[in-house]
């Protein structure tokens, strides 16, 4: 079904990557499912969607706050981006989404904000065949705080040098919709 854009004069075009440019929290779930068995501990799937756009390591201190558990934050993140990267070849595109940044490309700037890490966002572009698309790419390395901070849209916002409120963003969670009402954009939920 073709996304529904709301109305108004929106001069660039911010993309969440997993969920919303790519059909791969399935293979996201698989990765945090191995590296948390591997130490000893679960992440039930209610709360890996609950926690969707959540940075990696915060969903680690998460889990331990929650389940009481110390596992080590770098070790957890490192071992679930390692199974995660094995899975990046099946990733498959989210079909409506990839066709209207194909059918923007050239007439407005468009932009990558992820709360990923860059080496997997931009292997899942390539994967997909997008990246070339793509005027900026923002992930986890180039900013302080993650959604549902707003500081990954304003960040592509700078990059494309386009006011906050002239950005239309695209995104599968609450978080994200959260980060993008924080920073002033409008937001369409895919």
């Amino acid at each position: 079904m073709p996304l529904s854009l709301p109305a108004g004069d929106f001069r660039a075009f911010i993309f969440d990557c997993d969920g919303t440019l790519a059909d791969n929290m399935p293979l996201h779930f698989s990765a945090w499912t191995r590296a948390m068995e591997d130490f000893g501990g679960s992440y039930p799937e209610d709360l890996f969607y609950a926690w969707g756009g959540v940075p990696t390591g915060d969903i680690v201190r998460r889990l331990n706050a929650k389940f009481g558990l110390s596992l080590d934050v770098d070790e957890v993140v490192h071992r679930k981006e390692h199974y995660y990267r094995e899975s990046i070849p099946q990733v498959e595109p989210v079909h409506d989404v990839v066709a209207l940044v194909r059918a923007y490309h050239g007439k407005v700037p468009l932009a990558v904000a992820s709360g990923g890490h860059r080496d997997l966002v931009e292997r899942t572009l390539v994967v997909l065949g997008i990246r070339d698309l793509f005027d900026a790419v923002i992930a986890a390395e180039d900013y302080a705080r993650g959604k549902p901070h707003p500081d990954p849209f304003l960040k592509a916002a700078e990059r494309l040098r386009v006011e906050p409120q002239q950005c239309l963003v695209f995104e599968d969670t609450e978080t994200g919709v959260q980060a993008a009402r924080a920073a002033g954009m409008a937001w369409v939920m895919v």
